[in-house]
């Protein structure tokens, strides 16, 4: 392996496109796409940045030669991104289980403070480790926006489709049957298309 190919295998690994690479290099694409095919080399002031920017030492990537490992290695960003997506997971159950036995609204509250904590974890995991932020995000956010909506979209859709029909809606961790299927349908097809969107523009941008 050459230098053109650690700067790609580094730049794949990151997750990042060489346009992305470029940007925070303070160079072109087409900088980039010559270095990783062998049609120039980056000059010792860009090597020095792209050791920075891949925490990796200018050894391993004029010469290969592996940095020493870390005495005390971090916890992986996508740890943290499992752990938060846990704690969503059980905050959004644990808010549905609340609610169907004492149908309080104090149900919400305890799921979200849940969900606060899981999604505080996963914010952790991003700020200690910046290698695998990238990744570590699209793990949590892909299936987190399914969660993370549920309960605010439904604490709105049900006072809302309540002072439709003359009374005041009470909160709730999932929507329920008020006036008519119709206000019920438009909800889960809103509520569908916009996390099935972010979804979308979460693989198109890993892609890329």
């Amino acid at each position: 392996m050459n230098l053109a190919d650690r700067i790609q295998h580094l730049r794949k690994a990151r997750g990042i496109s060489q346009e992305e690479l470029a940007d925070k290099i303070g160079v072109s694409r087409q900088a980039v796409s010559k270095w990783e095919s062998e049609q120039s080399i980056p000059d010792i002031e860009k090597i020095i940045l792209l050791s920075d920017y891949f925490e990796t030492t200018t050894d391993f990537l004029l010469k290969g030669i592996e940095p020493a490992p870390e005495l005390e290695k971090k916890f992986s960003a996508m740890v943290f991104s499992v752990i938060g997506t846990v704690l969503n997971a059980v905050g959004f159950v644990l808010s549905v289980v609340i609610w169907i036995e004492r149908q309080m609204s104090y149900a919400v509250g305890i799921g979200l403070v849940v969900m606060l904590i899981g999604t505080g974890v996963f914010l952790i995991g991003q700020v200690t480790d910046t290698r695998d932020r990238r990744k570590a995000g699209r793990l949590f956010w892909i299936p987190n926006v399914w969660i993370l909506l549920m309960i605010p979209l439904s604490c709105c859709f049900n006072i809302m489709d309540g002072l439709l029909g003359g009374f005041l809606g009470q909160p709730a961790p999932v929507p329920f049957l008020g006036n008519s299927l119709i206000t019920f349908g438009i909800f889960w097809l809103a509520y569908i298309t916009v996390c099935v969107a972010i979804d979308l523009y979460l693989i198109k941008k890993k892609k890329e």
